[in-house]
């Protein structure tokens, strides 16, 4: 068999058009219910064979165009790498070079999304074939949310984010193609574990009786999907996150434009996962250029603003 030296895959961003919490599990994750999209913007990761000389088999290396991109250990591509090595029993070698689109500590699923990205390449790199669920299983492994981006179309979220089914195919059909704005204040990120640990908190007060927040019933969180699904409303309808009382609380500039956005433009706007990215549903008519000049007006020159699709 003649395998490539070399391989490019895109490594899409997502968004949480629906993102409900549901409760928190006895391993100490907690279970939600979300309805999450791929998109036509991301970032690219080459994967490249490096020497078959044995003294440096089952090595992987990563450079990044983003110095911000930690490249030890903790790195999710080199994660993936090393799950794939344990499953298979591969022990080539191969450099990973990452550009690097999507913002760290968005809620876009970067970190995630790169890491499924080099699953991919190895299989094809190494000849394993892997199924699409044993891809699953080993994405899961890295990250709850990795599973999300193996099908390339809108997934159902449950568990921790491990169980992925996709979208049944008229509500999808609603959803393919929707245009949509990303943004991102620069000076912040929002911590995954930070907003899960927090909103723990808040329902622990609010069942002490405190108007803090709470979870999100999983009877309820069904019974709404259930109801969009079942329906002909398009994506506004579904915007939901269970973050964003959190969120919203420390960081202030968030809710501050989502507003200014819904009074002036009238647009169906959300955070994606635990933030700090927002999004706009961009209708066909609306004014680009006046709505990214009222982002940079609020949050300056230097914040991240990407249009894209859903794929």
């Amino acid at each position: 068999m003649n395998l490539p030296r070399s391989v490019t895959v895109f490594s899409p961003a997502k968004i949480n058009l629906f993102l409900a919490v549901t409760g928190r599990r006895r391993d100490g994750y907690h279970d939600l219910l979300s309805v999450a999209a791929p998109l036509d913007f991301g970032d690219e990761l080459v994967a490249e064979v490096a020497s078959p000389e044995p003294q440096v088999q089952g090595q992987f290396t990563i450079v990044c165009d983003d110095p911000a991109v930690p490249v030890g250990g903790d790195n999710l591509v080199l994660r993936a790498a090393a799950a794939f090595a344990g499953e298979t029993g591969w022990q080539g070698a191969v450099t990973f070079r990452l550009t690097k689109r999507i913002p760290m500590g968005a809620g876009l699923g970067g970190g995630s999304s790169n890491a499924v990205a080099a699953l991919r390449a190895l299989n094809t790199l190494s000849g394993a074939g892997l199924a699409p669920d044993a891809l699953a299983a080993l994405a899961a492994r890295v990250g709850s949310d990795g599973p999300l981006f193996l099908p390339g179309a809108p997934v159902v979220m449950r568990g921790r984010g491990d169980r992925v089914e996709p979208l049944p195919d008229a509500a999808a059909r609603r959803l393919r193609g929707r245009r949509v704005l990303l943004f991102k204040p620069a000076a912040f990120g929002v911590a995954t574990a930070w907003a899960y640990a927090t909103l723990a908190s808040f329902a622990k007060a609010s069942e002490a009786g405190a108007a803090a927040g709470a979870y999100l019933p999983a009877a309820e969180a069904e019974r709404r999907l259930a109801a969009w699904v079942g329906g002909a409303d398009g994506a506004e309808a579904l915007l939901f996150n269970s973050f964003e009382p959190v969120v919203f609380r420390k960081f202030v500039a968030l809710p501050a434009l989502l507003e200014r956005l819904r009074d002036r433009f009238g647009l169906a706007v959300g955070m994606s996962g635990s933030g700090s990215g927002c999004f706009a549903l961009m209708p066909a008519d609306a004014p680009a250029a006046a709505i990214i000049a009222v982002i940079r007006e609020s949050w300056g020159d230097v914040a991240f603003v990407q249009a894209a699709s859903i794929a």
